[in-house]
This record gives C-alpha cells, sequence and structure tokens, in this order.
C-alpha cells in the first residue's frame, strides 16, 4: 500500500502538476469566480506566471540539482578490487509499438547500463546485480531486470555473470532484495552505480541495509551550465530539473523519517 500511496502523492505533488494546478484554478477563478474569488484568481496566475519565470530566466537547478549531484564525488581513480558491481533500476523505458509494450533503454540508462558493463570488463571476477522490478502500479508485469538482461547480453555481457534482482519497486527493495541474492560479506568493497541526483538517497539506502564496503560510482548527470537573465533559456528542462530535485528531496526526507537511511542527507 505504501508504494500505491507514493504514487499517487507524488503524481499530486509534483511541482510542474501544482504549477499547472496553479494556472489553471488562476485563469478558472479570475473569468467565473465572485469579486473574492476573482482576487484569489490573480492571486494564483501572479504566482505560477512568476515562479514559471523564475526558474526559466535563472539557473536555480545549480542549487536544487547541482546540490544533490555534486555530494559523492566522480570516480577519478577506480580501486584495486571490486568484489561486486550493484548497477539500480531506473534504465528502461516501455514504449507502445506494434501494440504491445517496448522495452528501450531511457535517457538515464545509456550512462547507467555503460558504467556497469564497463566494470564488468575490467574485473572479471566481481558479482554483477541489476536491481529494478516494476515500477508501475498499472502494470506490475513490466519487469525491468527480465529486459535489461537481454539489452546487456546485446551490449557484450555475458548472462550467465549477471545475478537478477527483479521483484524491488523503489530504492529502498533496490538494496534490501540485492543484498539477499547477492550476500556481500564484510571486508569485501561493493560498487553502486545509478545517476548522480539518485546518489545521496541510494547510498543511504545500502548503509540502513547493512551492505559492507559501499563505493558510490555517480553517473548521468544533468545539471547544465546554463547562463543568468535568460540566455540559454529551456523553460522545459528547468521544470524536469525541478520535478527530479523536489522528488529527491523529499524521499531523502521521508527515508529519513521511515529509518531507510542512516542521516538525512548521506555523504562519502
Amino acid at each position: 500500500m505504501s508504494f500505491e500511496l507514493s504514487k499517487i502523492f507524488w503524481g499530486l505533488a509534483k511541482p510542474t502538476t501544482l504549477l499547472l494546478i496553479a494556472l489553471v484554478l488562476g485563469i478558472l477563478l479570475s473569468w467565473l469566480g465572485w469579486r473574492r474569488g476573482r482576487r484569489i484568481g490573480r492571486w494564483l496566475l501572479t504566482l505560477a506566471i512568476g515562479w514559471f519565470l523564475l526558474i526559466s530566466l535563472f539557473p536555480l537547478e545549480r542549487l536544487w540539482l547541482g546540490t544533490l549531484e555534486n555530494r559523492f564525488p566522480v570516480m577519478r581513480t577506480l580501486p584495486e578490487r571490486v568484489d561486486g558491481v550493484v548497477v539500480l533500476g531506473g534504465s528502461i523505458s516501455y514504449v507502445q509499438a506494434d501494440g504491445e509494450e517496448t522495452p528501450q533503454i531511457n535517457e538515464s540508462g545509456g550512462d547507467r547500463l555503460a558504467a556497469f558493463v564497463a566494470f564488468a570488463q575490467r574485473y572479471p571476477k566481481a558479482k554483477l546485480v541489476f536491481a529494478g522490478g516494476s515500477g508501475s502500479v498499472r502494470k506490475p508485469e513490466l519487469r525491468e531486470a527480465d529486459d535489461a538482461a537481454r539489452i546487456l547480453a546485446r551490449m557484450g555481457l555475458d548472462p550467465a555473470r549477471l545475478i537478477l534482482e527483479r521483484n524491488s519497486r523503489n530504492t529502498w527493495e533496490n538494496a534490501v532484495f540485492a543484498k539477499e541474492l547477492a550476500s556481500p560479506q564484510p571486508g569485501e568493497t561493493w560498487v553502486v552505480i545509478t545517476s548522480a541526483f539518485h546518489m545521496p538517497r541510494a547510498i543511504g539506502c545500502f548503509r540502513a541495509a547493512g551492505w559492507p564496503g559501499v563505493v558510490a560510482y555517480p553517473v548521468d548527470f544533468l545539471t547544465a551550465d546554463r547562463s543568468w537573465l535568460g540566455f540559454d533559456v529551456d523553460p522545459l528542462y528547468s521544470l524536469g530539473a525541478l520535478d527530479i530535485a523536489a522528488k529527491e528531496w523529499i524521499g531523502l526526507l521521508v527515508y529519513r523519517l521511515l529509518g531507510r537511511s542512516p542521516d538525512l542527507f548521506p555523504a562519502p
């Protein structure tokens, strides 16, 4: 039930959803409302338009998204020994093709899977874990790990080396269920691969789940080098960055309250 509730909550609390609600209500109340309603409508319209202009003209994503992405630094030097590698789900999206759900690598997935294959080649004795089940409420039968195995095989990775965790639906379950399958031991070094903005919450979950020797390998950086005062404006990028960052910041708070992370903002 908590999984379903989290999906409903985020669908309503997403900043772009709130912005759209404020815009629509503002227009309706301004045109159709009574005197006080028209004042509220104008206030909502001003708030929505002002917020849209603010995030479009100023690169505020450097604060809300860049802070997340820079929490764990890029790994410049690889460890001499790696006992296992875990790549988190979120790499594959499903599209309708010829009336069927067809898996494809999404924008985040390219960097994640490429890094996973590179580690597999560099450390031939390391355990390789793909952690990702279904994140869909409507179609739980679509298990990301099943399709990832086929995609990784086409990328040259031996399927026999893969440990597929196909039941998790969120980051906490990624860590818990993958640990049950991989059985990490004290003294081992395990690399976790996920998008840079998601790394603080992921590492918090792995620590809370009791994984030994977890090392972060962030990929898929999204913070753009955008100018101030409207140069290189990309409103859609700004809105998307705001949604991503808001989800992670809310997730960090909720996971800390639920005991799924030992820290509010996990650090290296």
